[in-house]
């Protein structure tokens, strides 16, 4: 489990680089230009991103406080890009060092909702990369909607054939 689970956690962080950079490519109007999606726009995906991925740090690392970082302020989008490259090597880091018991800790945690549950690390931080994947898709059809050419083959596959 632990080898797959650092695959997942270098691959997060490549997409995560690869879209982004498409991303600060784009002139800037069209970061915040109205798109169908999850989110309003690249920036709010990409913000929401750094958000989830900030939030389930906290809970892992068992803050009392969860503080999402578009609580704290409205980044520009380089700040934002910054931000969830920065959350996506530390979630990295962490897997690659963590042990098969940290991995398989359960720990206790409420949603947004106040909600309690309970589920091993190694579910929670599948459900951050795959979570990751998801909103990763939306922003390449938003930016295909802006009228973008140039998009960026983020597969798994693609990923582990960059790393042979």
């Amino acid at each position: 489990m632990k080898e797959l689970l650092g695959q997942y956690a270098s691959y997060n962080h490549w997409a995560n680089q690869l879209v982004t950079q498409s991303i600060m490519r784009l002139p800037e109007e069209k970061h915040h230009q109205a798109v169908p999606g999850s989110f309003p726009s690249l920036y709010s995906t990409v913000l929401h991103m750094w958000d989830a991925e900030s939030v389930w740090w906290q809970r892992m690392k068992l803050h009392e406080r969860l503080i999402a970082p578009s609580d704290a302020s409205r980044p520009v989008m380089q700040e934002t890009v910054n931000g969830l490259l920065n959350q996506s090597a530390l979630w990295e880091d962490w897997v690659l060092k963590a042990t098969e018991m940290q991995l398989t800790h359960v720990f206790a945690y409420q949603n947004s909702r106040k909600e309690q549950f309970k589920q091993p690390i190694a579910e929670m931080v599948m459900h951050v990369f795959n979570h990751g994947t998801y909103h990763r898709g939306q922003l390449v059809a938003m930016m295909r909607a802006l009228g973008e050419t140039k998009l960026p083959a983020t597969d798994f596959i693609l990923y582990c054939r960059k790393k042979k």
